[in-house]
């Protein structure tokens, strides 16, 4: 489990380009103490968005990034041996329901189900945690906020949230953004020239557009910066194209011999 803390110490405001009107919703959900899932394609800026936000309300983020063996006793805390006693060690949802921190469960849907029921009552009027190895419930910080984030696409018919879950969140979704925006993503990210991110996002549509590769994941708009970023080091155009965008995409030799010679035909 990887866990982030104190977001409101990174000295450098994380870049964000708004799709739509997602800044608005996060700020009035916060103002109603109400839960956010963001949902949508990796690399479509879920995560950024949250560290944005983080940093426009000036508040401390608690990142968790979910997985098959993340558990609430993860989440809530443990005992653990401390000298010649046992010691309670709260866990990074307790902290953030205690100090009113933005706790975000990235990739929520793949954690354990006792995850979800440890959340629940998070998510509803009560704002409260039960803490059953301590027999105690605590009552979450005014300014406490829940986000999750999960892939529909790639977790249907795998791992979904059950209706009862998801409609406990205010929902926001996210898509991989238009062209231009892309382009303009691109450059604040990398300082890429234009011509350039042009070239990187019209790939990144083509490879979008071809369905019939049956790909599990198409090309974010975090491999597209990978990409930009590796251009701009030095790197030659195509070669960044194929390890940056390509091969992260499949194993399969055929597959990826098709998209190396369609990049080098578009960069």
């Amino acid at each position: 489990m990887q866990v982030t803390k104190d977001i409101k110490e990174t000295v450098c405001i994380p870049y964000y380009k708004p799709i739509y009107r997602e800044i608005e919703v996060f700020e009035h959900a916060y103002s109603q103490k109400l839960p956010i899932l963001l949902k949508g394609p990796t690399g479509t800026g879920k995560s950024r968005f949250v560290e944005f936000m983080a940093n426009k309300l000036d508040k401390n983020l608690n990142t968790i990034s979910c997985h098959e063996e993340t558990s609430s006793t993860d989440l809530i805390g443990r005992y653990i041996i401390k000298g010649a006693e046992t010691v309670w060690l709260d866990g990074p949802l307790t902290l953030a329901v205690k100090t009113g921190a933005i706790l975000y469960l990235d990739e929520v849907a793949e954690a354990r189900p006792d995850v979800i029921v440890a959340i629940h009552s998070l998510t509803d009027h009560r704002r409260e945690l039960f803490i059953d190895k301590l027999g105690i419930t605590i009552k979450a910080h005014p300014d406490f906020m829940l986000v999750a984030s999960f892939n529909p696409g790639y977790q249907k018919g795998f791992k979904e949230l059950k209706p009862s879950t998801r409609q406990r969140f205010v929902a926001i979704s996210f898509e991989y953004p238009t062209e231009k925006t892309e382009v303009e993503i691109l450059t604040n990210e990398t300082s890429i020239l234009t011509a350039d991110a042009k070239k990187l996002v019209q790939i990144a549509t083509k490879i979008r557009n071809l369905t019939e590769l049956g790909l599990t994941e198409t090309v974010s708009t975090r491999l597209l910066v990978d990409a930009a970023k590796l251009i701009v080091s030095g790197l030659p155009k195509r070669l960044a194209t194929h390890v940056a965008i390509v091969e992260p995409l499949s194993d399969e030799i055929e597959i990826t011999t098709a998209l190396k010679d369609l990049c080098d035909l578009m960069i």
